[in-house]
């Protein structure tokens, strides 16, 4: 199994930033891709972008590109999700996952961290 741990979450006034940290442990990190979701109250779990397992690869989705950026480092286990230009609509509980390969799908990610909230107020 890998273990996966979210932090940093919390509240910020729109426009504001916030970087969430996942943590990972058990099994390789730098064999996975990574990838970041959210979900909303009454809200499905929806992708949010995603890094490939050296980091030469990454993708977001229309409603976040510009504004986050993932990276990480695999020498630490850890990987990040810098959130800048912060709206309302961005919040949500935000989870981290671990697969194969890089996807936008949830059914493409083997290990998930329990999630952290983030919240932003107008």
């Amino acid at each position: 199994q890998v273990q996966l741990v979210e932090s940093g979450g919390g509240l910020v006034q729109a426009g504001g930033s916030l970087r969430l940290s996942c943590a990972a442990s058990g099994r390789t990190f730098s064999r996975y891709a990574l990838g970041w979701f959210r979900q909303a109250p009454g809200k499905e779990r929806d992708f949010v972008g995603a890094i490939s397992r050296t980091g030469g690869n990454t993708y977001y989705s229309d409603s976040v590109k510009g504004r986050f950026t993932i990276s990480r480092d695999n020498e630490k286990n850890t990987a990040n999700l810098q959130m800048n230009s912060l709206k309302p609509e961005d919040t949500a509980v935000y989870y981290c996952a671990a697969g194969a390969r890089i996807g936008v799908d949830r059914d493409e990610y083997d290990y998930w961290g329990q999630g952290i909230q983030v919240t932003v107020s107008s």
